[in-house]
């Protein structure tokens, strides 16, 4: 299945781009696992992204070392999404996931189990300071 190209409303249309970490904070001695599921099932669908322009660049990232239990995330994920509406767009991803998909049942299964794996989870959008 082709998918065209990510267009957002003319009239709502931002050249800017907006910017969301995602971290995942995973149950000790399950990090691999974690990893192996979001590469297998996530990762194609933001690569898909990509290629339509909804998403502008995705970015994997782990710390090299250990901070305190409490502050401790296993996994980065830095998506640049091509503007606000762009990562507030509930319809694309789901059908980006049906092309790429089609045993949804095997789908749904596995991503249960890689957020079975976490402990915590969160979103934060971020802004880029740029000093005059």
């Amino acid at each position: 299945m082709k998918l065209e190209p990510w267009k957002p409303p003319a009239d709502l249309a931002s050249e800017r781009p907006y910017v969301v970490e995602y971290y995942y904070k995973v149950r000790w001695g399950h990090a691999e696992e974690f990893l192996a599921l979001f590469l297998k099932n996530h990762y194609p669908v933001l690569t898909r992204q990509l290629e339509t322009g909804r998403i502008r660049d995705v970015r994997i990232e782990q710390p090299q070392l250990h901070g305190t239990e409490a502050e401790r995330w296993d996994y980065r994920v830095t998506l640049v999404f091509a503007n606000v509406l762009a990562a507030h767009d509930k319809t694309h991803e789901p059908m980006v996931i049906r092309a790429l998909y089609p045993d949804q049942a095997l789908f749904a299964k596995e991503e249960a189990r890689r957020f079975e794996l976490l402990l915590a989870h969160w979103d934060l959008p971020v802004t880029e300071i740029r000093p005059a």
